[in-house]
């Protein structure tokens, strides 16, 4: 998960499951979702929550499980591993010295 706004914009659309959304109410993440297998594309341009797999649906299942019981922890977890990121990318940088 790529920040808190995106498990926050995904939890909305796994809420909703039967509701088709237009590109408009999902501008951030739309690609990182469908390219994940969490939505579907219909012909006239919306998007429905629809998990190509148990798999999937049972990942949103437990981000919502989290969100709902522990927010403040999976906030952290969201934010640390993109910090870890970050901080992985600037090491990569890092002159060594022989």
């Amino acid at each position: 998960m790529p920040s808190v706004d995106a498990a926050e914009q995904l939890l909305a659309l796994a809420s909703d499951p039967e509701r088709w959304w237009q590109r408009a109410e999902l501008p951030d993440y739309l690609e990182e979702f469908q390219a994940a297998g969490l939505l579907a594309a219909g012909p006239d341009g919306r998007f429905q929550y629809r998990p190509l797999d148990d798999a999937r649906a049972a990942y949103v299942r437990v981000l919502a499980q989290a969100y709902k019981e522990r927010p403040v922890t999976l906030f952290r977890v969201i934010y640390a591993l993109r910090d870890l990121k970050i901080q992985s990318f600037a090491d990569a940088f890092k002159l060594r010295r022989k």
